[in-house]
């Protein structure tokens, strides 16, 4: 019954759909007519609709994003995998170098020669501490081709005690000397064994100082030194020397200007003079202030300032006044590479008969002591590093002093002193100018080997004397470090010292006589060391000098000692 309900169906709907399309097809026709144009075709074109790039979205229902929670549940998880346990790698290490605060060391050689030090250091606490040096040196001489004795010695000591508080650190020290050398230079031919054998040519010298110096902690006040210093000869000569330096920086305005303050007191007597038995007695007291102001601007350090003297000669009583340039500047034009530097300076420099017999031994007790005017030191350098292990300095420089201490040697006059056969050496004063260049060379060639190079060539200027006596032309040193091995090191240094002049009087018995220009040769000196290390605190060491063998003479008529050996030992400890 249902089937056939939908038959009927069917056919009643295509019945419909049959008569409405031939409707349609009755109402669309065209009449084929011929149609007249009265008006001619003009088109146009209609306002285009254009699609938005970003359609707006009018949903009425906005879906918000839902925050989900969670949580993570852990919970072990068994497991059999057992790493394997690493080994960490071996690195080889030197044993650290056992320091030790104190030394001994004892050398014997050639000529007789003993060399001995000792050093010692003890801490009281963790702020005080002690400490002492004694050193000897001496020799038996034998000396070829000379007259006289040439033996000497050279013994000094010193302690000292230390104490570093929260606001300062000070020190004093205690020391004394004891030297002995001969006036061995009598020139051949003029003498012979019998006038050697009639003189006694033995100069002690002898002295003792004690000091101290003061270190201050955030104060205007920085450092203060004071030495006092006696110093005498078994020829009736004595000197006494008082030295104070003091050291602040003076608030001005927002600046400090950092200040040194000098006090030098110098008063002696010689029992005679070198021609007559009149005393010598000479006596100075001066006072210097040196005010500096420093401007640091980028690479650049500037030091302005003037240094400021009063001089009293207490035997004269004279009185002088003297202004010095106090200018130095560096700037750094390549970083470390290449510093300029420059400066202009001077100083009223106290001789003294202690500075004198240091410097030259075989002085006679008959000196003229007075101070050198340095008007000025006009110098100018470059300095750097070429690489990390290379440093070098050139320099040039010219200096102007008045009253500079030359070194001559004295007539020979044949009195009843020992000393007056032209074995000894007088101080003369003059106006000298020098020029000089130079430079310095130091290398790193690794850990374990350093290397120093030195020299400087000289050109004087003289107002009143023939030559610039005993001042060398040449100055050039060489030094080598080499730690060879754990156990082996060895060492070297080298010098040169160019030609000097001198004056000797040939012919003495001839009044007036006339002093001969002498030149002294020019001369090199090696010497080279090594040791080795038994342990930390056990060594041994042998020593060469004047390797070279040269007989050259340092002061005119003085030989030196030839080729000298020696060997020895030393011993590091703590208390």
């Amino acid at each position: 019954m249902r089937k056939q309900i939908s038959i009927i169906t069917l056919f009643l709907f295509l019945a419909n759909v049959s008569a409405l399309w031939s409707q349609e097809r009755d109402k669309d026709t065209i009449d084929t007519n011929v149609i007249d144009v009265v008006k001619p075709y003009t088109p146009s074109v209609s306002d285009a609709f254009k699609v938005k790039e970003e359609p707006n979205l009018d949903d009425d229902v906005n879906t918000a994003k839902k925050e989900v929670m969670y949580n993570i549940f852990s919970f072990p998880v068994a497991s059999t995998f057992t790493p394997a346990k690493g080994k960490a790698a071996v690195v080889d290490k030197e044993k650290p170098l056992k320091l030790f605060d104190n030394y001994a060391s004892l050398g014997f050689g050639s000529y007789t020669t003993i060399l001995g030090e000792l050093y010692l250091n003890h801490a009281l606490s963790r702020t005080e501490s002690v400490g002492g040096y004694v050193s000897h040196h001496s020799s038996q001489g034998g000396i070829n081709d000379v007259l006289l004795d040439d033996d000497f010695l050279d013994t000094k000591l010193n302690v000292n005690y230390a104490s570093n508080l929260r606001d300062m650190s000070w020190n004093v020290e205690l020391g004394g000397l004891h030297q002995k050398y001969n006036w061995y230079g009598l020139a051949r031919p003029l003498f012979n064994e019998a006038t050697a054998d009639s003189l006694a040519v033995a100069h002690t010298f002898y002295g003792a100082h004690v000091g101290g110096d003061v270190k201050f902690e955030e104060s205007y006040l920085e450092t203060v030194s004071v030495l006092f210093r006696y110093f005498g000869d078994d020829n009736g000569s004595s000197e006494n020397r008082f030295k104070m330096q003091a050291q602040a920086a003076i608030p001005i305005a927002d600046e400090e200007i950092s200040t040194t303050l000098y006090l030098d007191y110098l008063g002696g007597t010689f029992d005679r003079n070198y021609f007559t038995n009149t005393e010598l007695k000479y006596g100075n007291f001066n006072i210097g202030l040196a005010p500096v102001y420093r401007l640091t601007q980028d690479d650049l350090t500037l030091d302005l300032g003037v240094s400021l003297f009063y001089l009293n000669d207490t035997e004269l009583g004279d009185n002088k006044f003297y202004i010095y340039p106090n200018i130095a500047a560096s700037y750094r034009l390549v970083d470390e590479v290449l510093i300029a530097y420059g400066g202009i300076k001077g100083g009223l420099n106290q001789n003294s008969y202690y500075d004198f017999s240091q410097e030259n031994p075989f002085v006679s007790p008959t000196l003229m002591i007075m101070p050198t005017d340095q008007q000025y030191n006009a110098y100018v350098g470059l300095k750097g590093k070429v690489s990390n292990s290379m440093s070098y300095d050139i320099h040039g420089s010219y200096l102007a002093d008045r009253d500079r201490a030359l070194f001559v040697n004295n007539d020979i006059t044949i009195t009843q002193e020992d000393y007056t056969y032209g074995n000894s050496f007088g101080v003369v004063y003059d106006d000298v100018s020098t020029f000089s260049v130079g430079g310095e060379l130091h290398v790193d060639v690794n850990r374990n080997f350093t290397l120093g190079l030195k020299g400087d060539y000289f050109i004087y200027n003289v107002d009143q004397q023939a030559e610039a006596w005993n001042l060398p032309d040449i100055e050039a040193s060489l030094f080598m470090d080499y730690q060879i091995d754990k156990h082996w090191f060895a060492g070297a240094s080298l010098f040169f010292v160019g030609e000097r002049k001198d004056q000797f009087y040939l012919n003495s018995m001839i009044f007036p006589a006339t002093p001969q220009v002498v030149t002294l040769d020019s001369y090199f000196d090696i010497n080279v060391n090594v040791g080795y290390h038994i342990n930390d605190r056990f060594s041994v060491y042998a020593r060469g000098n004047n390797l070279a063998g040269n007989d050259y003479a340092r002061w005119q008529n003085y030989p030196v000692q030839g080729i000298q050996v020696l060997a020895g030992a030393t011993y590091k400890f703590d208390f």
